[in-house]
């Protein structure tokens, strides 16, 4: 479109000085003729028409050189300037966006901090959770168990002995030591302790060494950190057998001493 508008412009101004050359022309050949076509005129109309040929080559070259010059040279103008406009408002814009990209990622790096330590953080939290799932656990077992030996020392937990022997043999050692572990965590428990012997040898003997059996394992218990304030003790030697029938069996479950949880009014009226 801008070429046909330069080669309108061109044709243009070449066809309005072919027009103003044929016009000087004209008239020249006029004016020779009614001079009576003199040699010298003849001469002069020669040298002007050389004349104005240079002129009007002059003319239309100067006129072609704006026309082609003008037009040209704007239009380049114009375009260069939108180019330069352009690439002044492309770099504009690329710095826009550079900066926009900037914030962005600085969002989203902070945005992925704040993830990262919130994932942290639920991590955290799972971790306690798990562990607190975990002690729970435990102490649901533990409180299992408590109520388990307590079951047994309500029905009644024996310690036997040898024949004719106070010595806690290491079986019974470990269940005392259970009894010590269980009275720590409950403190409010008191226990009663008996002493027995089987119907063999003297009574004498029988109730000495039931009081001896009782001393060995009160003090056991007391070694394991139970006060003794909270111990309730009493022996009967051989007066209070298991089974009317006295053989090997029973004798064996008559050496004995008997631990029973005390409730604590029974306690008080024990002491």
């Amino acid at each position: 479109m801008k070429k046909q508008l330069i080669a309108i412009a061109i044709i243009s101004s070449l066809s309005f000085s072919n027009v103003s050359l044929a016009d000087d022309v004209n008239h020249f050949d006029a004016s020779a003729y009614d001079n009576d076509n003199a040699n010298t005129e003849l001469v002069v109309q020669d040298e002007e028409r050389e004349h104005t040929e240079e002129l009007v080559g002059l003319t239309s070259g100067a006129v072609l050189g704006a026309v082609v010059g003008g037009p040209v040279g704007a239009i380049i103008g114009a375009f260069a300037g939108t180019l330069i406009g352009k690439t002044v408002g492309d770099d504009t814009e690329i710095q826009s966006q550079k900066e926009l990209l900037a914030q962005q990622k600085l969002s989203i790096e902070m945005q992925t901090s704040e993830l990262t330590a919130l994932h942290e953080k639920q991590q955290s939290l799972a971790e306690v959770t798990d562990e607190y799932l975990h002690v729970q656990a435990q102490l649901s077992d533990l409180k299992a168990a408590q109520q388990q030996q307590l079951q047994e020392l309500a029905i009644g937990l024996n310690v036997q002995f040898k024949t004719g022997s106070s010595t806690i043999e290491p079986h019974f050692e470990q269940q005392l030591d259970d009894v010590a572990y269980l009275m720590a965590l409950s403190p409010e428990l008191k226990l009663d302790l008996t002493g027995y012997a089987d119907r063999r040898g003297d009574s004498k003997f029988n109730q000495a060494l039931s009081e001896q059996r009782l001393i060995e394992v009160t003090s056991y218990l007391v070694s394991q950190g139970v006060s003794a304030e909270r111990l309730h003790s009493q022996a009967y030697g051989a007066s209070a057998p298991l089974h009317e029938q006295q053989s090997f069996e029973n004798d064996f479950f008559d050496r004995r001493v008997t631990l029973k949880v005390m409730p604590v009014g029974e306690a008080l009226a024990a002491n």
